[in-house]
């Protein structure tokens, strides 16, 4: 009998893992999730690139878990077999570290698929981990301030090192105890540091899993790129979940900002050296630079335009730079080696505006308070991501629920560099959720169009009577603060339920939503993803206007690479709105037995305008109606009567 290869005996063990095993700890059987499996092991053992959009329900991380393990077990042996896993939330890296992976492990190792349990480890920024000297200095500074709710934050790093994992630190304190950007050679606790101890299991030969964030994966490959020591062990496999945030990653990686805050810092590091005339001077010419780019105060969202450089800018920029110069020369010697390549990195970050680097879109960023922050985005930002990490010929999963823009991967694939790759494979997987039986589409075509007068109170009218029809139990997504608190003044008091408004640091308005039976939650921003409503905890989700990207300097320069604005909003403004709205909408069924309606109150959706279609195709198929009665009927039909109470 002809013997298996090493291939075919981990396709045989992701059938038996996904077909038996799983099943007889607990999960369940689902044939995308087996199909998804091979997909991924195929691209590990033979160097692509997966490219898999897998719908909600699908089980998409234990599908490429499951083949990581596979592919560590029958890889070639002289290939190394850490596995690298980028995530762009905490949540994901903490639920694969404590949950998915030990569960597989002790499976696994029950089954005699293992014969040792699977090590991984959470790798990040050393601003993430205390440094032992600055926080005895901490300690000793509040000592005589008696403060027992700061000495008693700070004492609990006695126990951990992990600054995340510790409760009521503030902001202040994180940044003066965390582990500085540049440790003395001669450190006296250097042999006691717990941040060099977690640094050593880190890179132990046992760690074989190694888990990040795509911030510290870009990191990593930048180190590699400039000949410096890597921040991550070599590894030989790859898999970067939710993939749709990569490229804003990197946009940020390869993008360079000077805000006030970073001036004000400067300011404050040099008089904490004692170098008060320094900081003094570079104070006056931050105000200068400051006043030369001021803008109106915006209160309700944060804005962006295209930076001009001015003669006043111009002056006040070479006196900020200067300065910077100056004092970097003249006491760089007594300045710890940190905050001289602060000051020198802030001075070279500046200096692009100055010249006006035709290699980067230069604007400024206003917050709420219409504070300035210099921004200079990276042009070039598809081949930088190819170069850092398509380059290399490392076997790569990229996943996410959103990764596709309707049933396309041309959007994705321009904005992560890998138009011109051949060794991608793209793959769908849809979710297992029955969205026909479970969820009623409502799209009204009688809404006024967006950006009319009668705009806000058209849209309390319509959410009112869904509310009522829902009986509370309601999620309302905007794509503008300004229009939800112009909905929302217009809607309390209104309701007969609990309303609630998360802004921009909603989390505890989150939690507090949860906690009652039949509250409306009105949000924007962060909510449009990364939170789950199970159950009955949302039964209406409303879509107040279609999410299309708010045009900014960046996207007015990618503009300018088309032959026409036609060109443009087919390739990227409808692609980019259609992700967005499919992140919207899984926020309304998360498990097999959740109902929802989702309510879509833009105009430009509705039967026979423009983006219908485009609507259509970005979401899962369901039954579609305009009429209320039909989604007061849904709802009555698909709760409970305990609902209702």
């Amino acid at each position: 009998m002809e013997q298996k290869t090493s291939y075919e005996k981990a396709h045989t063990q992701a059938e038996y893992i996904f077909r038996a095993l799983l099943p007889e700890n607990g999960l369940v059987v689902r044939e995308a999730q087996i199909t998804l499996c091979h997909e991924m092991l195929d691209t590990l053992f033979w160097g692509r690139i997966a490219m898999c959009d897998a719908g909600v329900g699908i089980g998409k991380t234990y599908a490429y878990l499951v083949a990581c393990l596979l592919w560590q077990s029958y890889r070639p042996k002289h290939l190394p077999g850490t596995v690298t896993i980028s995530t762009s939330s905490i949540a994901l890296q903490n639920a694969i570290l404590t949950e998915y992976l030990p569960f597989l492990s002790r499976v696994f190792l029950e089954a005699g698929l293992l014969k040792q349990p699977v090590r991984a480890m959470v790798r990040k920024g050393k601003e993430r981990f205390v440094c032992e000297i600055r926080l005895a200095e901490r300690r000793a500074q509040i000592l005589h301030r008696n403060s027992r709710r700061e000495s008693t934050a700070l004492r609990q790093l006695e126990k951990t090192c992990d600054l995340d994992e510790t409760l009521g630190i503030s902001g202040f304190d994180r940044r003066h105890v965390c582990v500085p950007p540049f440790c003395p050679k001669n450190c006296i606790a250097k042999e006691l540091c717990r941040y060099r101890q977690y640094l050593k299991e880190a890179c132990g030969a046992d760690v074989t899993v190694q888990i990040c964030n795509h911030n510290y994966l870009l990191a990593d490959a930048e180190h590699r790129r400039q000949a410096m020591k890597p921040l991550l062990k070599d590894y030989r496999v790859l898999v970067i979940d939710e993939a749709h945030k990569l490229p804003e990653a990197a946009r940020q990686m390869y993008s360079r900002s000077v805000s006030q805050g970073n001036l004000r810092d400067a300011c404050r590091l040099l008089q904490r050296e004692h170098f008060v005339r320094a900081a003094g001077r570079l104070a006056e010419a931050q105000a200068v630079l400051c006043a030369s780019l001021s803008g109106e105060n915006r209160l309700w969202e944060e804005t962006r335009c295209v930076f001009i450089l001015t003669p006043s800018r111009a002056r006040a920029l070479e006196g900020v730079i200067h300065c910077l110069r100056e004092i970097t020369a003249q006491v760089e010697r007594y300045l710890p080696r940190w905050v001289a390549v602060y000051l020198d990195d802030m001075a070279d970050t500046l200096a692009i505006f100055q010249r006006e680097d035709p290699r980067r879109v230069l604007y400024i960023q206003y917050d709420h308070t219409g504070e300035p922050v210099l921004c200079a985005a990276s042009r070039e930002t598809p081949s930088q991501l190819e170069q850092a990490l398509w380059s290399r010929g490392t076997p790569v999963i990229l996943t996410s629920g959103t990764l596709a823009s309707g049933k396309s991967f041309v959007r994705a694939r321009q904005m992560l560099g890998l138009e011109q790759i051949r060794r991608v494979k793209e793959s769908m997987a849809l979710s297992p959720f029955d969205y026909q039986q479970n969820c009623l589409l409502y799209i009204p075509e009688d809404m006024p169009p967006s950006r009319d007068q009668n705009e806000a109170e058209a849209l309390a009218q319509r959410i009112e009577k869904l509310v009522t029809a829902a009986h509370g139990h309601a999620l309302v997504l905007f794509t503008s603060y300004r229009l939800m608190g112009a909905v929302y003044a217009r809607l309390r008091g209104r309701l007969a339920f609990p309303l609630l408004e998360a802004w921009r640091n909603g989390q505890q308005v989150v939690r507090q939503f949860k906690n009652m039976p039949n509250a409306v939650l009105f949000a924007a921003g962060p909510c449009w993803e990364g939170m789950d409503f199970p159950g009955d905890m949302v039964s209406l989700l409303v879509i107040a206007r279609l999410p299309f990207p708010v045009p900014d300097p960046v996207s007015e320069a990618e503009e300018k690479q088309y032959p026409s604005l036609r060109d443009y909003i087919q390739a990227v403004v409808v692609p980019d709105m259609q992700r967005k709205l499919r992140q919207g909408f899984g926020r309304a069924i998360r498990t097999e037995t959740d109902t929802c309606v989702v309510a879509i109150l833009d105009r430009r959706a509705a039967r026979g305008q423009r983006y219908h279609r485009a609507v259509l195709e970005a979401l899962p198929e369901c039954r579609i109606t305009d009429s209320m009665e039909r989604v007061a009927q849904f709802i009555q039909k698909h709760k409970t009567p305990e609902y209702f109470c």
